[in-house]
């Protein structure tokens, strides 16, 4: 099977690593962490003029109209970067949702997603749901032309800066049924909506996001009432391998660092490099990033082609970049000895992202215990 990027994706690919080379160093990147929105609007700017927050969107509302191979290669790149601005939150996750809404809904958004105006969210997680799509408790009641929106939602990434966020609510069913969520596009400024606001552990600024009594407008409903799980795991789906291509992006440039580390720091008179047991544990760091990638691959194809294994190699694919993404971050730290955890050293930075991405939509723990149910 061929791997190799087309032309214009190996274009894509090296214009984000230009950027991320000469526009976004460490420092950089802990300047626009610090922001108050938690990344730099001119930034934002930047990716909109260079046409990257077009790549998932068709070419009728001015998109690039790319697939899982050209965000994959996008996510690699600002992975390296550790890359802050919401490329996830508001391209893949709020315009994924939106890329499967009514056509009215897409071209009064699509547009100005593409073009840095407008910044979105996925309100989805609630207090007890940990990793279930289904165990929704907010509540969307239909009162003629409108519905009435109550509930809370945790951890909404990008939730701080979205001027719209798309909320999964329970319209019919019980709790934790998959039948009778529905999904409301908000706008965040609307009356009975609160947001408390804090960060992460990898620097990002989430919310949590309450909803007293929102009025939502019956047509700004996304997808049909009531089907909204099926739509919920489809884009999951598809930001999960933007997610692990992010991650193989990280654990390449941990990699890098560290092998270039050895070869200056010196013990007993020698560079590290020279010794057999540290050159052991680099071959076993280089071949955890050549396993992620070989499935990631597989995965990026099963998803272009909708193959009957797709939902098996993404659970797969996520195990892997959960364990190996482990491995690649320990040996990083241990090998720069003590400094590796100081928050002036980037490599501690790039390992705590890492911890992020395993426990969004499923840590290696849960995907492996769904994995196993599908294949007995």
């Amino acid at each position: 099977m061929n791997f190799n990027f087309s032309e214009e994706q190996n274009m894509l690919k090296d214009s984000v690593a230009r950027f991320v080379q000469d526009e976004y160093d460490f420092e950089t990147r802990r300047k626009n962490a610090a922001e108050a929105q938690g990344f730099n609007k001119a930034h934002w700017q930047t990716f909109a003029e260079l046409g990257w927050l077009s790549i998932p969107f068709a070419e009728e509302h001015g998109g690039f109209g790319g697939g899982a191979t050209d965000v994959m290669a996008v996510m690699e790149e600002l992975g390296k970067g550790l890359v802050v601005e919401p490329f996830v939150a508001t391209v893949l996750l709020f315009g994924g949702l939106l890329k499967k809404s009514s056509s009215a809904i897409q071209e009064a958004n699509i547009p100005n997603i593409i073009d840095g105006s407008l910044q979105g969210a996925f309100a989805y997680l609630e207090r007890q749901s940990r990793y279930e799509l289904n165990d929704v408790k907010t509540s969307a009641v239909r009162e003629g032309d409108e519905y009435v929106l109550n509930g809370e939602k945790t951890v909404v990434f990008n939730g701080v800066a979205a001027d719209k966020c798309v909320v999964s609510a329970r319209t019919s069913g019980e709790q934790n049924d998959e039948a009778g969520i529905s999904l409301l596009l908000v706008d965040t400024s609307a009356e009975g909506v609160s947001r408390t606001n804090y960060r992460l552990m990898d620097g990002q600024v989430v919310a949590n996001i309450s909803f007293d009594n929102v009025r939502v407008a019956a047509d700004q409903l996304v997808g049909d009432e009531g089907a909204g799980f099926a739509l919920m795991q489809s884009v999951v789906s598809d930001v999960t391998i933007a997610l692990c291509s992010e991650a193989l992006g990280i654990m390449q440039k941990l990699n890098a660092t560290t092998i270039e580390y050895t070869k200056t720091r010196k013990q007993f008179g020698v560079a590290i490099s020279s010794f057999q047991a540290l050159q052991h544990r680099m071959v076993d760091t280089f071949m955890a990033c050549e396993q992620t990638k070989s499935l990631l691959y597989r995965a990026v194809c099963s998803a272009e082609s909708d193959s009957e294994g797709r939902e098996k190699d993404l659970l797969a694919l996520k195990v892997m970049v959960g364990r190996n993404g482990k491995l690649v971050g320990d040996e990083a730290i241990q090998l720069h000895g003590g400094m590796g955890m100081t928050d002036e050293l980037d490599v501690g930075h790039y390992v705590k992202r890492l911890m992020m991405i395993n426990t969004t939509f499923g840590d290696a723990d849960y995907s492996q215990q769904k994995f196993n149910a599908l294949v007995r």
